[in-house]
């Protein structure tokens, strides 16, 4: 999104407001990203069990927003629109 200089005048009510839906926007992320640590880890814990890349290769052909990579028995959970991996 391309920054526009400028002010804007806004009440207090809606300028708290603002800043409490940004916290719990940054809760809702760090959720996502704890959760899909823990999945990763049970993913690697499934996959020295059995042969899961059959299913894993399924839901990366499936998944719009996210891929599975399997290196050497352990699990990375990558979202397909940001660079970071969890």
């Amino acid at each position: 999104m391309k920054k526009v200089a400028g002010t804007v005048t806004i009440s207090l009510d809606d300028y708290h407001d603002l800043v409490f839906a940004e916290e719990k926007a940054n809760e809702g992320n760090e959720r996502t990203k704890r959760a899909s640590k823990e999945l990763a880890v049970f993913l690697t814990f499934l996959a020295t069990r059995s042969d899961v890349t059959p299913y894993i290769e399924e839901f990366n052909r499936q998944s719009s927003l996210s891929f599975i990579k399997l290196d050497d028995g352990r699990a990375t959970i990558n979202f397909k629109n940001d660079s970071s991996q969890v």
